[in-house]
């Protein structure tokens, strides 16, 4: 009887994955036994070899972290034992300020620290909106880095060593060209966009695990033009700026739409981008509502 073997999932491609031994120069192709699908990106699991290069997932050993988004209808795991989450956002295609707030949101929620990642920095004038944009959320202290995937990722370099971290983020903000620039040799897929639909086309279908030579892994994920939170029940703790306001409205299950004695709607009346904010709370407590 083979010994069982401890390793890393290093891609998944729904029942099937890549599973990476420590110091091995190729991974294995591995199955989970009873064709259970509880295997994601960045797993230690224990397996069963059946050939030189096959094996079979026996166990998943206990998760550190795990970040994923989920609707009604089910759970969308994105990677395991992450610490750190790299939210892409870009100049072009436009990026949706809502999709950015529920990436931080399920980061947090996941004990997974939020980066902010401006890509496609070299378009002057658009990265100056952007980041003008962004100064927002770096006042409440995310992390903000701006950077070029084709021209310059020297900031992301000291940010990812020694870390495992996952870019997450909507199709077309560049996370492929962003992996190929940080892990020689990476040759990660990349799209044309679609001009029209003002969107990237999906090219990474599967996450897939990348170590780095600073120490450490980069995971890339799935580029998605939606993010459910429906495994969350939101409130104004999962806001920066609201977590120090609650409680303090004039009724305790005050919904800040219509109540009177609202703290938040107090705090927020006059500044845009507050005020956005609240309508991304006041939505994200109807989330069947939602379709971004």
């Amino acid at each position: 009887m083979n010994k069982p073997l401890t390793g890393t999932v290093t891609a998944s491609f729904g029942r099937h994955h890549e599973v990476t031994l420590p110091g091995a120069s190729a991974p294995l192709e591995c199955v989970r036994r009873g064709r259970r699908k509880d295997v994601v990106c960045g797993d230690h699991v224990t397996i069963s070899l059946t050939s030189p290069s096959q094996g079979v997932i026996e166990s998943v050993q206990e998760r550190q972290t795990l970040l994923h988004r989920s609707d009604e209808h089910r759970d969308k795991p994105l990677a395991a034992n992450v610490d750190q989450a790299l939210v892409v956002v870009a100049t072009d295609p436009s990026y949706h300020d809502g999709i950015l707030t529920r990436c931080l949101i399920a980061a947090e929620a996941a004990g997974v620290a939020p980066v902010i990642v401006l890509n496609k920095s070299d378009l002057r004038n658009d990265a100056v909106r952007c980041l003008d944009a962004l100064s927002y959320y770096e006042q409440m202290g995310y992390p903000l880095v701006s950077v070029s995937a084709l021209h310059d990722v020297s900031a992301l370099v000291a940010i990812l060593k020694g870390h495992v971290s996952l870019l997450v983020g909507q199709s077309g903000m560049g996370k492929s060209s962003l992996i190929n620039a940080l892990v020689p040799g990476a040759t990660a897929r990349t799209g044309d966009l679609s001009t029209a639909l003002d969107s990237g086309r999906h090219t990474t279908t599967f996450t897939r695990w990348y170590p780095l030579e600073t120490g450490g892994a980069l995971i890339d994920s799935p580029g998605m033009q939606t993010f459910g939170l429906a495994h969350l029940q939101v409130s104004e703790y999962h806001f920066r700026e609201f977590s120090s306001l609650a409680g303090q409205c004039q009724f305790s299950d005050c919904r800040h739409q219509q109540e009177p004695g609202c703290a938040l709607k107090a705090w927020v009346a006059g500044h845009p981008q507050r005020e956005r904010r609240l309508q991304y709370l006041r939505e994200l407590q109807q989330p069947r509502r939602i379709r971004y």
